[in-house]
């Protein structure tokens, strides 16, 4: 979504996202060299707005150590970070090679975590093999309520491995909104703060406990609060969470 022009008719939007964000609590901006222009952007934006304590997360998207190496300096650069907080082999690309150029640089102290990703439910087998046999800090994953593919194996595996993760594609890429378009949202939402459907289904993955972040994309303010407000107030249980998948049948 920050894969824009750098000009100040599409920069000013995104600014006041990135300082919602901040003033709301959050900290962690996820990128890949996949995403176009997106590292630039917000590194300028970051700039712009007097360089805010982000948690700068990105990834490796290459095959082979130097074309890598090359990437990940360049991330560097269009961050305007000195030190990468976490750094993500994309989609499992060339992972092996790229796992051990991050254990290197982070006993080097430039990046503070290393970790893995995947948004396709056909990677899981594979990915959990991974997480199984490799010492990683983070995992991303896709799940949401309606891809809980990922509860069965990997979300109890990073528990289990001391693996925090990171969440996205947390509204299916907007599938979930569809599905409850002119649907009243429950009333016995409000037993865990819940105001509205994004909360509805930001809370329903924040509970689970092997949930470190959720990793919502938007271009927008209004969503970007909402978005907050889902990490906020309090979360349901098991039995309100089984209730919500129903509602959502």
């Amino acid at each position: 979504t920050f894969d824009v022009a750098e000009e100040p008719a599409a920069l000013r939007p995104l600014a006041e996202v990135v300082r919602v964000l901040f003033d709301g609590g959050g900290r962690l901006i996820d990128s890949s060299p996949m995403y176009g222009r997106a590292e630039a952007v917000t590194g300028r934006l970051l700039r712009d707005l007097g360089q805010p304590r982000a948690f700068a997360a990105t990834k490796v998207w290459a095959d082979g150590k130097e074309a890598g190496m090359r990437q990940m300096e360049e991330s560097f650069r269009l961050l305007g970070v000195p030190h990468m907080d976490l750094m993500q082999v994309h989609n499992l690309r060339d992972w092996r090679t790229h796992i051990a150029t991050l254990r290197d640089w982070k006993e080097a102290g430039r990046i503070r975590y290393i970790g893995i990703t995947t948004s396709r439910k056909e990677q899981f087998e594979e990915f959990a093999a991974v997480m199984r046999a490799e010492r990683l800090d983070f995992v991303q994953l896709n799940c949401s309520m309606g891809e809980r593919e990922a509860e069965q194996v990997l979300l109890p595996l990073a528990q289990d491995r001391g693996m925090a993760t990171l969440i996205n594609r947390p509204y299916m890429r907007g599938e979930l909104f569809s599905r409850v378009r002119g649907k009243a949202l429950p009333a016995w939402a409000a037993e865990f703060d819940c105001t509205s459907w994004g909360q509805f289904f930001m809370k329903f993955i924040v509970a689970h406990p092997a949930v470190t972040c959720v990793i919502p994309a938007t271009t927008s303010v209004v969503n970007m609060r909402d978005n907050l407000a889902g990490g906020m107030g309090r979360l349901p249980d098991e039995a309100l969470r089984q209730r919500m998948i129903a509602a959502l049948a």
